[in-house]
């Protein structure tokens, strides 16, 4: 069997410790007689299994008691929807900063329950920086921020003084990929299928004097209190997309945490951009100082250059290295699970291709 260097933005790798566990335990859980994907979310096993995930996830993010970890359904998607059913209650108003298609769709959802001010927008520049001129509104309910922006490479490195307000972030590239300070946040989300497991799963992290703030009119599924009353139980949870998130929790825990997984991201995404700087061929969009460490777009002078660097670079086992849809060109997004051996082939394949088509 040979394995590939998946450079997808989402779905994405997963360690292969998580998937060498996984298939070990795949037809008996710990003696269970039956495979995690079969057993109740209401058993004693399952039960270790998300408490166990929750407490990993806290103590690698330092996660204080304030705050509740709740493992959903409907992806960073249905967050664009909850956050403001949730919060948007007293001033019915928000602030939102506008730095790719993923805040795009985040603001076109608040502003079916509200009034969303857009206080800094990058889109001036084809989203290829962070804005950092903005103030704050008054009488708002919350601050939303893309912490990464997945199709457009750009990421926050400097967070909003929000000052009482509280600041919500989606974080679904980057969660774990290096420190946050999880205080600085009202509410955290984050899609799984990137840096913590497969589709299906995604983690909201709330501060606790927040919940029970919704719309009287708010179904009890999209209630966050509800869901933190229930510990993620209300309904059957993505069971199995939980427990493969608790062995990538493990699997960092192994490794020193989020601060040995931050040193090792910086060193894989300064050997790819150091080979883009190098390039004569190849250009980066994105301005230097707000560069994300996750996803990383680039692109050839031509679309014939760049649809050969991808059909050539998938012969290499480099695979998934299209652009979005939306944006075009080329794309590698080197996600924690993704080995500093896979980057180490991709710049060596750029400067193949460079001089193969120069």
């Amino acid at each position: 069997m040979k394995r590939v260097y998946n450079f997808s933005a989402g779905p994405s790798m997963l360690p292969e410790w998580v998937l060498n566990r996984a298939s070990e335990e795949m037809l008996d859980y710990k003696g269970s007689g039956m495979s995690v994907m079969e057993m109740s979310h209401r058993s004693k096993a399952f039960a270790s299994i998300i408490e166990n995930a929750e407490t990993s996830l806290r103590k690698l993010m330092n996660i204080p008691e304030s705050y509740s970890v709740l493992f959903l359904q409907g992806g960073a998607s249905t967050q664009f929807a909850m956050v403001p059913m949730n919060f948007m209650c007293k001033y019915k108003s928000a602030d939102y900063i506008n730095t790719g298609s993923w805040s795009k769709k985040a603001m076109t959802e608040a502003k079916l329950f509200g009034n969303v001010n857009v206080i800094a927008s990058s889109e001036d520049k084809k989203f290829s920086y962070i804005p950092e001129n903005y103030t704050i509104s008054k009488d708002i309910d919350y601050v939303h921020i893309t912490g990464n922006n997945t199709i457009e490479g750009t990421r926050f490195t400097t967070l909003p003084d929000t000052g009482d307000v509280p600041l919500v972030a989606d974080y679904s590239s980057s969660i774990l990929s290096e420190e946050i300070d999880v205080t600085k946040f009202g509410l955290i989300y984050a899609g799984a299928q990137k840096n913590m497991g497969p589709a299906g799963l995604t983690v909201v992290i709330i501060r606790n004097d927040l919940l029970g703030k919704h719309f009287e009119n708010t179904p009890s599924m999209l209630r966050y209190d509800v869901q933190a009353k229930g510990k993620s139980l209300y309904n059957t949870p993505p069971c199995y997309s939980i427990y493969i998130a608790g062995l990538v929790f493990e699997w960092l825990l192994q490794l020193g945490g989020v601060k040995a997984m931050e040193k090792i991201n910086m060193e894989k995404a300064e050997i790819l951009y150091s080979a883009l700087e190098e390039s004569k061929l190849f250009t980066s969009p994105v301005n230097k100082k707000d560069r994300s460490l996750m996803n990383i777009p680039f692109m050839a002078p031509t679309d014939e250059l760049n649809k050969k660097f991808i059909s050539e670079a998938e012969v290499m086992g480099l695979t998934t290295l299209g652009g979005h849809a939306s944006v075009g060109g080329l794309r590698a997004s080197i996600y924690n699970a993704m080995p500093i051996d896979g980057v180490k082939k991709l710049a060596e394949f750029i400067r193949k291709f460079e001089k193969e088509n120069i």
